[in-house]
């Protein structure tokens, strides 16, 4: 997606949340000075493939298999820790550096590409971790507009990002491992988040004509929320 057809998605979320357009520009711009440019191909050729997007809810454990089946494996953040401690290799990592960036780390060293977000509250983060990535396997994305070697293919939360960067790349079918958008284990703000992953995979299974099974019994209420948010 392109960050036109983006920026009112993203301008919803921060109003929702508060949040300041500026420190996630600023957020951008330390990435960009941290960040080298990555050709896409880095990240091999998804088009027409199954691509599991394996998010890190507790029930990840008993939809290993459908990560096992797919194409493609992309984990958000800890997903790429729990996959590992199952067999199940990821080809892309995504992740905000909040909670496992050691993984990271090893990911790019071993050649694995992984995709690091800066938004405003993670620059202490970004300025660490950013540089102990190996340059030839980090892609950098914001959810501000993009600026030189930093992206932004859509999305907020690490989850939703990654099924974002799956569409971009022709990915003809998206299954998602480990997701729970009514997961009790998460606080309030990470529930919130959930909520607006949930609205953007809706925004992103329309645009695509697509039906993702962890939207059934949803879209109804979510068409409705991203209207009355003018998204």
């Amino acid at each position: 997606m392109r960050f036109a057809a983006f920026e009112p998605l993203y301008q919803a979320v921060l109003a929702d949340f508060g949040f300041d357009r500026a420190a996630d520009e600023r957020a951008r711009d330390v990435a960009a000075e941290l960040a080298t440019p990555f050709p896409l191909d880095r990240l091999g050729d998804w088009r027409g493939e199954t691509v599991a997007v394996a998010g890190a809810a507790p029930r990840l454990g008993d939809d290993v298999a459908l990560a096992r089946e797919a194409d493609v494996v992309v984990a958000a953040s800890v997903a790429a820790d729990v996959l590992a401690d199952r067999g199940v290799a990821v080809d892309c990592m995504v992740t905000d550096l909040d909670k496992n960036p050691e993984t990271a780390v090893e990911l790019t060293r071993d050649g694995t590409p992984v995709v690091a977000h800066a938004h405003g509250d993670n620059v202490p983060a970004v300025r660490e971790w950013v540089p102990r990535l190996v340059d030839e396997a980090t892609l950098a994305t914001t959810q501000a507009a993009p600026v030189g070697p930093v992206r932004n293919f859509g999305g907020f939360t690490d989850g939703d990002r990654a099924a974002f960067l799956a569409d971009h790349l022709g990915a003809a079918e998206l299954v998602f491992p480990g997701w729970e958008f009514d997961d009790p284990t998460v606080g309030q703000m990470k529930a919130r988040k959930l909520d607006w992953a949930a609205r953007l995979l809706r925004r992103l299974e329309r645009r695509r004509g697509d039906r993702f099974g962890i939207l059934d019994g949803r879209r109804e209420t979510l068409d409705a929320e991203l209207h009355a948010f003018g998204a």
